[in-house]
């Protein structure tokens, strides 16, 4: 039985028609090391997945990349059939090879095979949100969104899609993708110590659309920060409560899907985020990243 979502920290948010908690989790971690192959324990795994959906979480990312299809295949086993109020990211743009790196696979034939991939492998006839990653592994590249773009949205009126969202971009590729079609959410790196989209966040805002930050402790390389430390220790809390508490005070347009592959460690991130940072806290950890 799920929770009231009121009780997870940060309350609510529209993406598109859909209502979804700011707090949402994400799945790319349940995959093997280096989100490459199966979990190492994978009752745990679905152990996880179980316990996000009891705790009231309504927001899912995964993607058919990562394991690669390990996590939809979890995600199905666990939760499938899906709660009613319960959406489920995916990401496409972007191949696994065979030395664990992501290829970029943006080409019209590419994006219909991954969107294809999520469906069966979430065993779902439409997805609820598609990202479309831009950009490769150091961070958003140049280069125009709009003719894969284009390709989503032909996918959308055939009704395999729902919404769509954008990761690894620039403002610019916001506002070319935003000519084409709908855009409901970006999700790029932004933490404490990384704030270069600190415009994007605000004027996103502004329009309604969400930002969903990922790596919020700094992902494969934890943010280190005597600054966070210390601010942890004062009130009593651990750094990733800090990091999390600060991004949902940030802006209420961000939406958090921070990972773990522990149960445990899932409500312990839920109970940190509905820490209460004050003004000096604020003041103090913004100057992280300025």
């Amino acid at each position: 039985m799920t929770t009231s979502t009121l009780s997870l920290p940060g309350g609510t948010w529209a993406l598109g028609d859909l209502t979804v908690t700011r707090f949402g989790y994400g799945a790319m971690q349940l995959a093997g090391p280096w989100v490459m192959g199966p979990p190492a324990d994978p009752e745990a795994a679905l152990a996880v997945l179980r316990a996000a959906v009891e705790l009231g979480i309504t927001h899912v990312d995964t993607s058919a990349a990562y394991g690669p299809h390990v996590t939809n295949e979890l995600i199905r086993t666990a939760l499938h059939p899906y709660p009613e109020d319960l959406l489920i990211a995916t990401k496409v743009g972007a191949d696994r090879d065979g030395q664990g790196g992501w290829p970029t696979a943006r080409s019209a034939h590419d994006l219909r095979r991954q969107v294809h991939e999520n469906l069966d492998g979430l065993g779902v006839d439409r997805l609820d949100l598609v990202n479309l990653r831009m950009g490769d592994a150091e961070g958003p590249r140049p280069g125009s969104p709009a003719e894969a773009f284009a390709t989503l949205v032909e996918l959308q009126q055939q009704g395999l899609i729902r919404h769509f969202g954008l990761s690894n971009v620039t403002a610019e590729q916001v506002a070319e993708a935003r000519a084409v079609g709908t855009v409901v959410c970006v999700q790029n790196l932004y933490n404490l110590a990384h704030r270069h989209d600190d415009d994007l966040v605000d004027a996103l805002a502004a329009d309604g659309i969400a930002y969903v930050p990922f790596f919020p402790l700094g992902g494969f390389t934890p943010l280190q920060s005597e600054t966070l430390a210390g601010v942890a220790a004062r009130l009593g809390a651990t750094r990733m409560s800090v990091a999390l508490a600060w991004l949902l005070q940030r802006s209420p347009n961000v939406l958090l899907i921070p990972g773990t592959s522990s149960a445990a460690h899932l409500r312990e991130n839920v109970a940190g985020a509905g820490l209460v940072l004050s003004d000096e806290d604020v003041a103090e950890l913004d100057g992280i990243g300025r």
